[in-house]
């Protein structure tokens, strides 16, 4: 016998929610292309703007790591919150450090996000930037706040982070000065 929440036992999704669900897949469509007006039309036709897929990934974080800025700018402007973070505990502007892209940290940092803000693990958007040696982006950060001291729940820093991973423009920037 199956548990009963098991999908076996669930009864099929209705016309109504079968449409429902279109919708919302075709949102996520839209916003990994970056259509921002085709997004409007859909925000305007009642998507809720912090609807999240499978993965808990929110219309924001996607618009942001797929490098979207007017996506990203019209989320904000409807309310999405620029802190959601997704099932792995990254943030929308985590991921604009990992991908370096300046335009997107700096809408989501004028629009509130937390230059320092971290996911479970501790990891802050510095430290994403230092992994992966962009060092414009950790420029950037700094610029906006971010504390290059903070340590991650392994209690490592974003120089430890640029260091193991042969970050070497990252790790000079970051390393004390005699």
């Amino acid at each position: 016998m199956s548990p009963p929440n098991d999908p076996k036992n669930a009864a099929p999704p209705s016309a109504e929610d079968a449409a429902l669900m279109d919708f919302v897949r075709s949102a996520f469509a839209v916003v990994r292309s970056g259509d921002a007006g085709k997004l409007r039309e859909l925000l305007d036709a009642g998507l809720p703007v912090g609807v999240r897929n499978e993965r808990g990934d929110s219309l924001l974080m996607l618009a942001s790591y797929h490098g979207h800025v007017e996506a990203t700018r019209l989320l904000l402007e409807r309310g999405a919150d620029p802190e959601q973070p997704n099932d792995a505990g990254q943030t929308p502007l985590a991921g604009a450090a990992f991908k370096g892209t300046l335009d997107i940290a700096t809408v989501l940092l004028d629009a509130g996000a937390n230059v320092d803000g971290a996911g479970p693990d501790g990891r802050t958007p510095l430290m994403f930037a230092a992994m992966f040696d962009k060092v414009e982006m950790m420029e950037l950060l700094i610029q906006r706040g971010a504390d290059h001291r903070v340590r991650d729940a392994d209690k490592r820093t974003a120089l430890d982070y640029a260091r193991s991973m042969g970050a070497a423009r990252a790790a000079e920037r970051l390393a004390p000065k005699a």
